[in-house]
C-alpha cells in the first residue's frame, strides 16, 4: 500500500513524457492526460481512506533512510489536499478542451500544454506528499517551472508582462527558500521533516526563531500573504481561463499547506502567534478592500483570493485543534469555490467578449445557466448559510473566540467584516454583469465615453454569441456540484478535518511513520 504514495508524482511525469512523444496528435494527448489524472484521483481516494484508517503512509524512495533519502508521506492532511487538488485539476483540464486551449494554433501550441499541465500536477502532488524540505523545494520548482510556461501561453504583451512579474517574485522566493534550507541544515544536520521535529526543539530559541521566520517569509510569498501579495492580482487575470483557474485554486494553497505543515510539525510552541494573527487580519482586510475597488470580474476574484488566504492563516495562528480543523476545511472549500469562479469568469468572457463590468449586462436573462453557475459558488465564497464557506468561517470564529485574547477577537471581527465586504463585492458583480439590463450598460457606456463601441461590443456579444459550449459548461457545473457537495457532506468532512488537525497537533503519528518506533 505504501508504494501507492509514489503514483501521484511519478505517473503525471511519465504521462508528460508520453504526451511529448504524441505531440502531433490532439486526441492521443487528451486520452493520456485524462487517463493519468483519473488514475491519480482514484489513487488519492485510496490513500485518503487508508491514511484515515491506518495512519500516515510513508515510503522511502530507493530504500534510503529518511535522513539521507527522499520520503513521501500521505497522512490525513496530505491525502485530503491531494484528492481535492487532483479533482480540480481534472475538471480544469476537461474545461480547457471545450475552450480549445489545447488545439493547434499560434496562441496555444498543442505540444506544450498537455505535458506542462501534467508536470504542474506532479509538482503539486510532490509538494503535498514531500517529507523533507529539499524535496518540498523541488516540488515548488517543478510546479513553478511549468506555471511559467502556462502563464505566458500565447506570448501576448499582457501575458509576458504579467509572467515577468510572476517569475521574478517566484525566483526571489526560491532563493529565500534555498537560503532557509541551508540554514536549517547547518543548524540541525538534516532537512527531513520528521527528524527536524525533534532536532529543532534542541536548538537555542533565537536560532529556531530565525529558521521559523525564514520559512514563513518563503511560504508567505508563495501563499500571497500580505504584505507579500502585491504580485498576485496583476499576474493571474491575464492568463487563459483554465490556467488562471488552476493557479487560483492550487498554487497559493500549496504555500498555505507548507505553512500548516512546518508550523505544526517543526514549531508547535511558536512565539510568533501575534505576528501570524496580524498577518491574517491584514491579509483579510487589505485584500477585500482591493476587491471592492475593482471593475473587472477577474481582478475582483484575484483580490478576494488574496483576502481569503487570511482565513486559512487565522486557523494556523490560533494553533488550536478547532482552529486547524477550520483552516483545513476552509482550504478544501476555497480550492473548489475559487477555481469554479474563475472558470465561470472564463465563460463570461466567452459569452460576452469581456470581463470588464463596464461592458457587461443582461447575462441573467441571456444565459440563465451561467447565472446559476456564478451565483451558487459566489454565495458560498461570501459565506452565506448554509454553504461550506459559512461553516468554515464559523469554526474559525469559534476558535478565535475560544482563544479569548483581544487580538484573536480582533481577527474574528476582521473576518466578519471581510465576509460582509466579500458579499458586497460579489453583489456588485452580480448586479452589473447579470442583473443590470444590457441596454442600461450600453447607455451608461455611451454617456461615459461618448461612443457606442465599448459596451456595444459586449452587448452585441450577449445578443449574438451562441450558447455556451458543453465542453466548458459541464466541467464547470461539475465543480459547482462538488462545491455544493462540500455543504451536503460537511459533517463527515469536518469530522475528518478534526482528525487531521489532531494528528497535526500530536505530531507523533507522522514522525513514527517516517522514522519508525526506534527513532
Amino acid at each position: 500500500m505504501n508504494q501507492l504514495v509514489l503514483v501521484p508524482v511519478i505517473l503525471p511525469l511519465l504521462g508528460a513524457g508520453l504526451c511529448l512523444v504524441l505531440g502531433r496528435s490532439a486526441r492521443a494527448q487528451r486520452v493520456v492526460s485524462v487517463a493519468v489524472l483519473a488514475i491519480v484521483v482514484a489513487t488519492a481516494v485510496v490513500l485518503l481512506v487508508h491514511a484515515d484508517r491506518h495512519g500516515p503512509q510513508a515510503v522511502h524512495v530507493g530504500g534510503w533512510p529518511a535522513d539521507i533519502g527522499i520520503s513521501l508521506v500521505a497522512d490525513r492532511l496530505a491525502s485530503l489536499m491531494l484528492l481535492v487538488s487532483t479533482v480540480v485539476t481534472l475538471c480544469v483540464l476537461l474545461y480547457s478542451f471545450g475552450q480549445g486551449i489545447v488545439e493547434f494554433g499560434r496562441d496555444t501550441p498543442l505540444s506544450v500544454f498537455h505535458p506542462t499541465y501534467l508536470v504542474l500536477s506532479a509538482g503539486v502532488s510532490n509538494a503535498f506528499l514531500s517529507g523533507d524540505l529539499f524535496n518540498l523545494f523541488v516540488g515548488f520548482e517543478v510546479l513553478l517551472a511549468s506555471s511559467y510556461v502556462l502563464i505566458t501561453l500565447g506570448g501576448t504583451d499582457a501575458r509576458v508582462r504579467a509572467g515577468t512579474i510572476y517569475i521574478v517574485v517566484s525566483l526571489v522566493s526560491s532563493i529565500i527558500f534555498l537560503l532557509s534550507i541551508a540554514c536549517v541544515y547547518a543548524a540541525t544536520g538534516t532537512v527531513d521533516l520528521a527528524s527536524l521535529a525533534d532536532r529543532i526543539q534542541d536548538l537555542p530559541p533565537d536560532v529556531a526563531r530565525v529558521l521559523q521566520l525564514l520559512l514563513l517569509v518563503t511560504f508567505s510569498i508563495k501563499a500571497a500573504v500580505f504584505p507579500l501579495s502585491a504580485w498576485l492580482p496583476d499576474s493571474y487575470p491575464t492568463a487563459p481561463a483554465p490556467v488562471t483557474a488552476v493557479f487560483a485554486g492550487l498554487l497559493t494553497k500549496v504555500g498555505i499547506y507548507a505553512i500548516v505543515r512546518t508550523q505544526t510539525l517543526l514549531f508547535p510552541d511558536s512565539d510568533l502567534r501575534t505576528l501570524l494573527l496580524w498577518a491574517a487580519t491584514l491579509t483579510m482586510v487589505i485584500g477585500i478592500l482591493g476587491a471592492v475597488a475593482q471593475s473587472d470580474v477577474k481582478r475582483v476574484l484575484s483580490f478576494t483570493l488574496v483576502s481569503h488566504i487570511g482565513f486559512m492563516l487565522l486557523g494556523v495562528a490560533l494553533a488550536s485543534p478547532l482552529g486547524l480543523a477550520g483552516a483545513i476545511f476552509y482550504i478544501v472549500h476555497h480550492i473548489t469555490v475559487q477555481t469554479v469562479l474563475f472558470l465561470v469568469a472564463g465563460l463570461i468572457e466567452y459569452r460576452s467578449g469581456s470581463t470588464n463590468l463596464d461592458r457587461l449586462g443582461g447575462l441573467a436573462r441571456a444565459a440563465p445557466v451561467l447565472s446559476v453557475m456564478f451565483f451558487v459558488p459566489a454565495m458560498n465564497l461570501a459565506g452565506i448559510p448554509p454553504f461550506s464557506g459559512f461553516l468554515g468561517k464559523l469554526a474559525l470564529a469559534q476558535a478565535g473566540i475560544a482563544a479569548g485574547d483581544w487580538l484573536a477577537i480582533l481577527a474574528v471581527a476582521a473576518s466578519i467584516a471581510t465576509s460582509l465586504l466579500t458579499l458586497y463585492a460579489i453583489a456588485k458583480v452580480w448586479n452589473r454583469a447579470f442583473w443590470q439590463p444590457a441596454e442600461d450598460a450600453d447607455d451608461d457606456e455611451s454617456s461615459a465615453a461618448g461612443s457606442m463601441h465599448g459596451r456595444g461590443v459586449g452587448l452585441q456579444a450577449v445578443a449574438e454569441k451562441q450558447r455556451l459550449p458543453l465542453g466548458m459548461a459541464l466541467p464547470t457545473l461539475a465543480l459547482v456540484l462538488v462545491s455544493v457537495g462540500l455543504t451536503v457532506a460537511a459533517g463527515p468532512l469536518f469530522s475528518y478535518t478534526e482528525r487531521a488537525a489532531d494528528e497535526l497537533v500530536q505530531r507523533t503519528p507522522y514522525v513514527t511513520a517516517v522514522l519508525g518506533d526506534d527513532r
